[in-house]
């Protein structure tokens, strides 16, 4: 064998061999060969911080394999990814092998092309010490603040919990945007609005400010007394509800509005770089409903197969290559009043972003997402990429905004706020247009286009509303939201958000409800004890400076080691600390326990929170917690279900949990049945509505089943019959 090439997944090594011909072999290594062990922390902490890597048992076939084929070679190259993670992996196939580090050949590629790998053999380097020293340097104070402080929190709270120098800080995010919903206090506010008609086009025309200062209308006395200077009294008006419960009036009316001021403006938009990793994972979440992970794993199996470049990178840099491929699509697609002479280049905003490398890309450009040949999610995230990178490249979109300023005539030191946008050369967003964070907006808003009116024109209103609407809390953090949070605070780096977030959820700190990221009870305690044990490790300015000092060690410029020993000199008084505290967390309840009057606390189980007896196990007393105004509400399902037999055993009791009240058998734990409080509502359109044979496939039975939008008639025969239709006209959840 004359050369061998090694690449860390099996999907890589296959696109790899296909553009070097019969005298490579390429073989993976299946990620990493060797880690620090499992069994003990493996850092010789005393010996400056000498690590203890270990073959794991799963990976010693493969390190056999690959010797012998080492052996064999006359050349060996190591292809592993470009970046730290992926020469770490070089790094430590050459010390398991028995190749020498400085001198093998490693070559890097930043997409898997024919002229990429070519190009990489045509310039082999060696190992990069210093990057991997950047990685080694990660790992081992990862795995000093796991290892450390996660013993802390099984000792002064509860067993199986964790900690980590990102996850916790990512959990101190969501809990602290928990605690700022809770303490929220909504303030009430109106809007009002006249519909008024000129030149034949119906607009909206907003209340603004009085006698050139804002007038902020708090309630409906505000309301009042602006609609008296319009000549409306209050009985004129219509009080209504919208489907949130907020109160709108309504009016015909006459009035008439003079134009006092038309300002017009040309305003361009830019088109949005291309894609880094955390721009995907936020874009993909916003656009395609996928979570961070699903990202990562579909863009990996995309770039592995050949398709894109490669997926972690924080640069925005297209290649001159890929810029001509795109302004030549542009020219013969949509015309060249849509393209760029030389393209667009666009200069990161992230500190320390490594700018020879290039956005994530398609490989092609001249392969579209309709040519390809990919299918489901894979043909989705293609196009996202695909899109915004042609769209990059695109003229940018020509807009001419417009406001009108009218002021009533009855009450002439009103001002009144009219605003259109019209899209006079549509650029990039012929092709794409980026997504958003926002909130859906409550707030009424201007129509595209206004009327073609001159100041001193009148326009006449027909209609009058007054809105009720009340300020909203913050949003707690779509996986989105909280990867842009987490890149703006420089916290960790675009390829660590994906485990992070796995993390957090798997350990229970955080659930999704709604596809929003929310704490659980024990995320708070676990914050507040890190908060104030750990102060500085949790601290958004200490993990980013952390994120600085890896960056500095991969450069070369500081001592990995160095690093490390300043980073524990302090990280260790706080755990020495923190043991030394006796006994464990425990908040109380501000009651006294019913059994042996002792003191009542708040509990932790891997099932959530409970109240227990401070004086356990002397006393073995527990309650669970009942979330407020729900005592009357638990105390009807008893009346109702408690004492009835179990299906599985026993008789029904009923518990309340996470997620609210459910059933149980009186047997627990031996038997574990579980039980759903029946839906009254759902079970009497069910009585009413169901039942029936389904007139599609003639054997299924109609039954109501319920979605977000309400209850509808879907087939039992799903999903070969999918036959579903609205229940009857008058009943919840009907459209008619």
């Amino acid at each position: 064998m004359k050369n061998l090439v090694i690449v860390e997944s099996p999907a890589k090594g296959k696109t790899i061999e296909k553009f070097l011909g019969p005298d490579f072999v390429v073989r993976a290594s299946f990620g990493h060969i060797r880690d620090l062990t499992k069994k003990y922390l493996g850092i010789d902490i005393e010996n400056n911080f000498a690590p203890t890597y270990i073959v794991s048992d799963e990976k010693k076939k493969t390190v056999t394999e690959l010797k012998k084929l080492v052996k064999e070679a006359e050349k060996v190259w190591i292809a592993t990814d470009e970046d730290r993670e992926g020469e770490a992996i070089g790094w430590h196939l050459c010390e398991a092998l028995g190749i020498d580090a400085k001198t093998v050949s490693r070559i890097v590629f930043h997409e898997i092309t024919k002229p990429a790998i070519e190009a990489a053999i045509a310039n082999p380097r060696n190992i990069d010490m210093d990057l991997v020293n950047a990685q080694q340097a990660r790992r081992i104070l990862d795995r000093l603040v796991g290892f450390k402080v996660s013993p802390v929190l099984w000792q002064k709270i509860r067993t199986g919990l964790s900690a980590g120098r990102v996850q916790s800080v990512a959990v101190k995010l969501i809990v602290e945007r928990e605690r700022e919903i809770q303490n929220f206090k909504p303030e009430e506010s109106w809007k009002l609005r006249v519909e008024a008609e000129a030149k034949g086009v119906t607009f909206g025309i907003d209340f603004a400010k009085i006698s050139g200062k804002v007038k902020k209308l708090k309630n409906t006395e505000d309301i009042q007394k602006l609609l008296a200077t319009l000549g409306f009294w209050v009985d004129s008006l219509v009080e209504k509800t919208d489907k949130k419960g907020n109160k709108f009036y309504e009016a015909e009316t006459s009035l008439e509005f003079t134009l006092d001021d038309a300002d017009k403006k040309n305003t361009t938009r830019l088109p949005g770089a291309p894609f880094t990793t955390s721009t995907l994972q936020q874009e993909a979440s916003r656009k395609l409903g996928f979570s961070v992970s699903q990202t990562m794993t579909v863009a990996q199996g995309l770039y592995q197969n050949g398709f894109i470049t490669y997926m972690r990178t924080d640069s925005v840099n297209l290649s001159t290559l890929a810029m001509d491929a795109c302004q030549n699509y542009i020219d013969s697609t949509f015309g060249k009043e849509y393209s760029i002479t030389g393209g667009r280049k666009y200069k990161t905003k992230q500190a320390n972003a490594q700018e020879a490398h290039e956005a994530i890309r398609p490989a092609y450009i001249d392969k579209t997402p309709d040519t390809i040949g990919l299918e489901g999610g894979e043909l989705r995230l293609y196009r996202l990429i695909w899109e915004r990178t042609v769209a990059s490249q695109m003229q940018e979109a020509k807009i001419e905004t417009t406001t009108f300023t009218f002021s009533p005539i009855i009450s002439p030191d009103q001002e009144w706020i009219s605003k259109g946008e019209v899209i006079k050369f549509p650029g990039f967003m012929k092709l794409y247009i980026e997504g958003n964070d926002d909130e859906e907006s409550e707030e009424w808003t201007g129509p595209a286009t206004l009327p073609d009116m001159k100041v001193g024109e009148i326009a006449l209103a027909n209609k009058l509303l007054g809105s009720q609407t009340f300020s909203r809390p913050p949003s707690r953090f779509t996986e989105a939201m909280l990867v842009k949070k987490l890149e703006s605070e420089g916290i960790g780096r675009p390829s660590t958000y994906a485990p992070t977030i796995g993390t957090i959820m798997e350990r229970g700190y955080v659930e999704k409800i709604d596809k929003k990221l929310a704490p659980t009870d024990i995320a708070f305690t676990v914050n507040d004890f890190l908060e104030t044990r750990f102060p500085e490790l949790m601290d958004y300015k200490f993990t980013a400076k952390v994120e600085e000092e890896f960056d500095t060690v991969a450069t070369g410029e500081l001592e990995w080691t160095q690093m490390l020993g300043a980073f524990y000199t302090k990280f260790s008084t706080y755990l020495i600390a923190a043991m030394e505290e006796k006994g464990k967390v425990q908040e109380k309840v501000g009651k006294a326990c019913p059994k042996c009057d002792s003191e009542l606390v708040y509990k932790f189980s891997k099932n959530g929170r409970f109240i227990g007896c401070s004086n356990y196990p002397t006393c073995d007393y527990l309650e669970n917690i009942v979330v407020a105004g729900q005592e009357e509400q638990l105390a009807e399902l008893r009346a109702e279900y408690e004492g009835k037999e179990c299906p599985a055993g026993g008789t029904i009791v009923v518990k309340t949990g996470r997620f609210g009240p459910f059933l149980a058998s009186s047997l627990y734990p031996e038997i574990k049945w579980i039980g759903k409080i029946p839906d009254k509502k759902l079970a009497g359109l069910e009585e009413k509505h169901g039942g029936g044979t389904c007139d599609k496939c003639g054997e299924g039975i109609m039954h109501v089943k319920n979605s977000k939008r309400g209850p509808f008639l879907a087939c039992s025969a799903y999903p070969e019959c999918k036959n579903a239709k609205n229940l009857p006209k008058g009943e919840p959840g009907e459209e008619g």
